[in-house]
């Protein structure tokens, strides 16, 4: 059988030591299918935002095991770790994180340069990636010459640019109203049909989380409920 494309089985996470420690994790066993579009909701403090920096290579559990593909990521170098996140994984973030000098092109060719991706190569498949999002028209204006859901559009690009097998988007409606929210998430939606690129997403907002076929509930550093649909 295939394994599944992420699996957490018993992870804890402690930050602090003696009476200072913190319990973010109490022991989540999770499951993420490929293909499925994920949404992770919960109260501020509930573990959820702590699961995806270890989903997303960017922590580490202190107890517990995370595969992925099935490969023990917790047994993985840092080096290691930052190949999985470059080859693997695309970041979206609340606040857009887009570099505010840099043309929508260029901050989408980013994961390519770090990559080291010739410049035809980058040129072409960041193109191919603004045109994905609707950008195309926009490639070289800067961010500050852009809407918020445009910014949001130029982060979502650079993300799928390197054609990740997981998509993790933290609260990525957050800075937008309603409309462009709603545009946001038929943008993720479209790249999870036709794409097939999983996604994982942090939310609060319920009817954002309406666009996800899995929603995974965090309460106290467990998983509370899984609703698949």
């Amino acid at each position: 059988m295939t394994p599944p494309l992420i699996e957490l089985r018993a992870v804890t996470k402690v930050f602090g030591e003696g009476d200072a420690a913190f319990r973010a994790l109490r022991g989540v066993d999770l499951t993420v299918e490929r293909g499925d579009f994920v949404a992770v909701m919960g109260a501020s403090g509930s573990g959820k935002s702590t699961t995806m920096n270890i989903l997303g290579c960017l922590d580490t559990p202190t107890s517990g095991e995370f595969l992925f593909q099935g490969v023990h990521v917790e047994q993985l170098n840092v080096d290691q770790r930052a190949l999985l996140r470059r080859r693997y994984l695309g970041f979206v973030f609340q606040g857009f994180n887009l570099l505010a000098r840099t043309s929508a092109l260029e901050n989408v060719e980013l994961p390519l340069l770090y990559r080291g991706e010739p410049p035809k190569q980058r040129h072409e498949l960041a193109m191919a990636a603004l045109d994905r999002v609707g950008l195309v028209p926009w490639a070289k204006h800067m961010p500050g010459e852009l809407s918020g859901g445009q910014q949001q559009r130029v982060a979502i690009a650079r993300a799928i640019v390197t054609a990740p097998a997981v998509l993790l988007a933290d609260e990525p409606t957050g800075n937008l109203d309603s409309e462009r929210s709603l545009e946001i998430m038929a943008l993720l939606t479209g790249l999870n049909r036709d794409l097939g690129i999983t996604i994982a997403m942090v939310t609060h907002e319920p009817e954002m989380a309406e666009f996800a076929r899995t929603i995974i509930r965090f309460k106290d550093g467990v998983v509370a409920a899984v609703e698949r649909r």
